[in-house]
């Protein structure tokens, strides 16, 4: 089964940004396009009056004018569009596991927008098992699309399959260099070991041991995309800090989000949280092992 792309749309020009990026996106991938409207009719305990067929008319409405822009841009893309009755956490999570990623529109620095406004949002990035887009509306800047594919890695080769994977496919897609990042500080005083030293020491230093544990993580992916010019980056300095300043003119920011559930239910990790609300550029957050 051919895993598609899925966008959630509520009407706001942030949410018709993420359709525009979900059908770039779609059309450079050759998959078809979903967009969605979560829609529940729930009615108020309260003296006002309330129309369910003009609500349920609105939503329509709102996925017509998101399909008509799609189709005029695209007019050869699969396209389906549904109101989905559900509450939008749970009717978003639902189409983030059935396609390839879901997108959703933000706004400026800070919350997500609409129906996906503060929490709603980080309740279905946290929730997901597949990836997930952020897009903002941009004004009089370049479009998302230009730029550099900039990607955070950390951890072992392991952990960063699936966020690599999504970063090398993206570049191909765009035919864009790819930037892989990785950040690293100086370890407390209790992590050193003679076993450690001895690595450190063998690498010629805690840099050029970083620089070597990235290169050694790449490989792999630099051969199975041999056409993706890649860049390697290692910086001193905090995980968002650093992927932030190197992803300031990407076209695309990708990051990992380790699947864990915490004793106050899951969280989306403090470098994902940093790209999702001060990176300029589309983010996507790739969850992992």
């Amino acid at each position: 089964m051919v895993r598609g792309i899925a966008v959630g749309v509520d009407g706001s020009d942030e949410a018709l940004a993420a359709v525009d990026w979900a059908a770039r996106e779609a059309s450079l991938r050759g998959l078809p396009l979903r967009i969605v409207h979560a829609w529940l009719w729930q009615p108020l305990d309260v003296p006002i009056v309330q129309d369910k067929d003009a609500q349920a008319a609105s939503a329509e409405a709102v996925l017509r004018d998101a399909a008509t822009r799609v189709a005029e841009e695209y007019p050869d893309l699969a396209l389906s569009t549904e109101v989905v009755e559900d509450t939008p956490v749970t009717a978003l999570v639902s189409e983030a596991e059935r396609h390839a990623m879901l997108v959703l529109g933000s706004r400026g620095h800070g919350a997500l927008l609409g129906f996906l406004l503060g929490s709603y949002g980080q309740q279905v990035i946290a929730a997901a098992t597949r990836p997930v887009v952020s897009v903002r509306a941009r004004e009089g800047a370049a479009p998302p699309e230009s730029g550099e594919v900039v990607v955070g890695q950390q951890g072992t080769a392991e952990e960063s399959d699936a966020v690599l994977r999504f970063a090398f496919e993206a570049a191909a897609a765009r035919g864009a260099t790819l930037r892989a990042v990785r950040a690293w500080s100086l370890p407390p005083l209790y992590a050193y070991s003679p076993g450690s030293l001895a690595l450190v020491d063998e690498a010629g230093g805690l840099e050029s041991f970083e620089k070597q544990a990235l290169a050694h993580v790449l490989a792999p992916w630099r051969s199975r995309f041999p056409d993706v010019p890649v860049i390697e980056h290692v910086e001193i300095g905090s995980g968002g800090q650093v992927l932030l300043s190197a992803a300031s003119r990407a076209g695309l920011l990708v990051v990992g989000r380790r699947v864990r559930r915490a004793p106050v239910g899951a969280r989306i990790g403090s470098v994902a949280h940093a790209a999702l609300h001060h990176a300029a550029c589309p983010v996507a957050v790739v969850p992992h092992a």
